[in-house]
């Protein structure tokens, strides 16, 4: 089966570290799976430079939201630069370019956010009055929800960057995602790993997605074999939810599905950027209806909330 006319299989990433990480483990899993692929050269990753990466001085709400981390790659695999694309699900829009799709999910990651610290073991351990950096309005909005006399600063760049940030001393503590740590190498830098019922993740969070062109079936069937359901339907829940919110980075929108004895179980979190209010809720039923759990837990949140707060 030839994959380019080049007869390569082209794998198209991001280039920080974590980003190149997760490129390499799906180019491995597909050696694995399909010995042609072990020939020199015959998956290659190409990176790309997005936009999201170029700017590391601002929000992400300020510059466009995080489309910035994918627009160029799209436009890559669009243009048959690429055939596929790797990307952390909870970087991705909700809804994709017209011609490309999701073809596989893969296993999901840990899920949950680790709390860093220069000198505490927990959050609960922060003074009054600490200093936290975070780009995220989501852990913003929790830690304020929980913590309000704490002091959240805007705190961008990738792990390793931040990190060095709060070792110099300009925070004293931060949260990044655990499966960004593991993926890195950093986990035993996690001082605590903050349950769902502390922090509620970001919607797909820990998930790796690969894009596709929709009509591209040779890319599709090199796919299939590192597709896990269980996972693919989770995250398909979460993200039914955030586009029912209308969820953009302007929106602290958080949510976890899980799966237990067939059932799956949808809990979401919609909250004020100030942490002074928020509405939660939780809906199950079987995988198979992973879209439809989100988009009646989301609509459900919503209503809870009042028409006027996305406008706010």
């Amino acid at each position: 089966m030839k994959t380019s006319k080049a007869g390569r299989l082209r794998i198209g990433t991001r280039g920080s570290p974590m980003a190149l990480y997760q490129a390499g483990l799906v180019r491995g899993r597909l050696m694995a799976a399909h010995p042609f692929l072990r020939e020199e050269d015959a998956a290659e990753i190409v990176v790309i430079r997005t936009t999201g990466d170029r700017e590391q001085t601002r929000l992400l709400a300020e510059i466009g939201g995080k489309g910035l981390f994918t627009k160029e790659i799209e436009e890559a695999l669009r243009d048959r630069r690429i055939d596929l694309a790797v990307h952390s699900l909870k970087d991705v829009e909700t809804r994709l370019p017209d011609g490309l799709g999701i073809a596989c999910v893969l296993p999901r990651d840990d899920p949950r956010d680790a709390f860093l610290s220069r000198r505490r073991e927990t959050l609960a351990e922060l003074p009054q009055g600490a200093v936290v950096g975070t780009a995220s309005l989501r852990r913003r909005a929790q830690l304020l929800r929980r913590r309000p006399d704490l002091r959240i600063v805007p705190f961008r760049g990738n792990a390793g960057t931040r990190l060095a940030k709060m070792d110099a001393g300009e925070v004293e503590a931060t949260l990044l995602a655990l499966s960004g740590l593991q993926r890195i190498g950093l986990a035993e830098r996690a001082c605590e790993v903050l349950e769902p019922n502390v922090m509620l993740p970001a919607v797909a969070q820990g998930a790796l997605a690969i894009e596709c062109r929709a009509d591209d079936a040779g890319t599709q069937a090199l796919l299939a074999p590192l597709h896990d359901a269980e996972s693919a339907a989770c995250v398909h829940a979460e993200r039914a939810m955030l586009a029912a919110l209308d969820g953009s980075c302007r929106t602290p929108i958080a949510g976890l599905a899980t799966i237990a004895g067939g059932t799956l179980t949808l809990e979401g979190l919609l909250i004020t950027p100030d942490g002074t209010a928020e509405w939660r809720g939780q809906l199950s039923g079987p995988p198979a209806d992973a879209a439809e759990i989100g988009r009646e837990l989301g609509e459900g949140l919503l209503r809870d909330a009042g028409p006027g707060f996305l406008a706010k």
